[in-house]
Formats: structure tokens, sequence, C-alpha cells
């Protein structure tokens, strides 16, 4: 297979569609799942903050919209928070959501390498005596650049994200897996494979809540050890993480390395606080994609689930779920 071919695999995806100008993702105000038990009475839960002071792709009047909106119906009181990181500006703050934080809002294909953090290192010292003073913090970072601008946030708190695709790779007759053998499927997480682990997140509060499968799109793979990390999501056998020079410029030569039984999703108590980190946000949303306008994200077929995890997400960073 040229590698021609390859790239056009590969890059068709929903996910790449952010690569070549955010304006083809657009979110689905008409997306609106059931909440038939809200965790609080109406505006009267967690300050939930998502931050949208460090150029964001999403945001709660964008991307993020079925976000803020699903968590607004199940009770939390939602609000962008656009001061960088400090104890002032947290304060506000019970619950602090990042998703897809960046450096500067240059396009993806120009970033260098190794990624700039989005973070001050003071930013993060903050974040992380927030978090251990006993409040909650959900860390979403996507595949390259997205994951390279999170990493220094994610391994204050013990996690070593990876700055690349997380893609399906079969390995052909000699047994090796390539670039050219990438497949771009979607990827899902199932109790019945052990993929989607036993977990609080995963029971909710009662069989009602329980979750059986949930859908995600692309994103990265990430390790988290020590201490109180609980893994959620795990990557299948057979996954590769392709890791370019340039987002979505791939070639024979791409660096790859097995990623099957890492994470794209695991909890951590760090402290008296609550961590969630994820390695995909379109699986958070709910979005219309491209000009044949797919849906991608909460919204999309076999993430009929994926509503409800997010609830649970929030309900166990917010002691909820697991008290």
């Amino acid at each position: 297979m040229r590698m021609r071919t390859v790239v056009a695999s590969v890059c068709v995806s929903v996910a790449a569609l952010a690569s070549r100008g955010g304006a083809q993702q657009v979110p689905d105000r008409a997306f609106r799942p059931p909440v038939p038990r809200p965790a609080f009475a109406e505006g009267t839960g967690p300050r939930l903050c998502l931050d949208e002071g460090h150029h964001n792709f999403h945001t709660l009047d964008n991307r993020f919209w079925a976000f803020g909106a699903l968590a607004r119906r199940d009770g939390y009181r939602v609000a962008p928070l656009r001061a960088a990181f400090d104890a002032a500006a947290l304060s506000a703050c019970d619950l602090l959501v990042i998703s897809n934080a960046q450096p500067d809002d240059r396009p993806w294909t120009e970033y260098p390498l190794p990624t700039p953090s989005a973070f001050a290192p003071e930013e993060i010292a903050a974040v992380q005596a927030w978090v251990a003073a006993g409040h909650s913090l959900l860390l979403i970072a996507d595949h390259m650049p997205l994951a390279g601008a999170a990493a220094s946030l994610a391994a204050a708190f013990g996690a070593a994200f990876t700055n690349g695709f997380a893609y399906l790779a079969n390995p052909g007759a000699d047994g090796r897996p390539t670039v050219e053998r990438v497949r771009d499927v979607p990827t899902t997480f199932d109790r019945a494979d052990g993929t989607l682990r036993a977990h609080a997140i995963i029971d909710g509060r009662d069989s009602s809540e329980r979750v059986m499968r949930i859908r995600s799109f692309t994103g990265q793979a990430f390790r988290l050890d020590g201490p109180g990390v609980e893994p959620v999501m795990v990557l299948p056998t057979g996954f590769v993480s392709l890791e370019p020079r340039i987002a979505w410029q791939f070639t024979a030569d791409t660096p790859m390395r097995p990623v099957g039984g890492w994470l794209q999703g695991a909890t951590r108590r760090v402290g008296r606080g609550r961590v969630g980190l994820f390695g995909e946000a379109a699986m958070f949303s709910a979005q219309i994609a491209g000009a044949e306008r797919r849906p991608m994200g909460m919204n999309a077929p076999g993430a009929e689930e994926n509503a409800r995890f997010t609830l649970n997400v929030l309900h166990w960073l917010s002691g909820v779920l697991d008290p």
C-alpha cells in the first residue's frame, strides 16, 4: 500500500477534521440525552469551571456546549474560567475541567517538538496544591499536539501522556505492525472484554446507571502508575501510538510503539482530592463534523452510553460515587 493511501485512510477520521480547520467541527445543540435522576437540584451542585484561559479547543459556547448543558441539567453550576491558574482563580471552583488546552492559537501542524506546555510552572503548582486540599480535576488531552501541551500538568499527577495518535494496527504475515497496516476504526471500550475496567464510574449509583460500552475518537495513549490509581479505559491489544514530527503527517518512517494495555482513561486520589485523566476529548462532546455533518462524540453511533459515562465521571470527581 502506498503511503499516500495510508495517510488518506488514517486522516479521513473525524478527529482529523480539527487539523484542517476547527470550523468543520460545530456543536450539536439539538443533542439532549435524558438525565432521569439529577445528582443535584438545579443550580445547587458543585461549581464546575471549564478552563477557557489556555487557548482551549473546547469551550462552553462552542465544541463543549453539550458537555456544559449536560452538567447543568445534572445540577452543576457551570462557568468558564478564563484566568491563569492561581489560588485566587481556583477558589471559585470545586471541580476544574481542562479540555484540549494549547500554548497558543497556531495551527497544529506548526507546533515544534517537544510541544510547548500550555501551562506555566506556577500554574501547575497551584493546581497541585488545590487538588491536594480537597478539590477535583478532570484533565482531558487529545492526540498530538494536545497531549504534549498538557504533558507537564499530567506529569504533576504521575501520568505520562504520549504525544501521538492511538490507532489499531494489524500485523501482517511477519507479525510486525507497520504504518501501512494502521486502520482508522472506532475505538470501543467494553466491560465484556475488560477494556472498560471495574470502577465506581462504570457501576454508577445503581444498575440503571451502569455503563457497558463506550466509544472514543482516536486520542492518545498514556501511562499512570502509583498509589491510588484506578484504570477506567484500557486500549485493546493491537493498538499503536503513531508519533510523527508534524501532526497528521504520517510516512513509512513515522515512529510507532505498541500501546495495547495502556490507558485512555484513569482516576487517581491525590491528597484529599481526586483527579480524572482522559486521553480523548470528543467522547465528552457532541459535535457535527465535516461537510457530511457526521455526528462525533456522545451523539455518534456506538457512543450511546457516553453521556451516562460523562455524568458518572463527574459524579466520581464530586464524591457522589465512591465517597
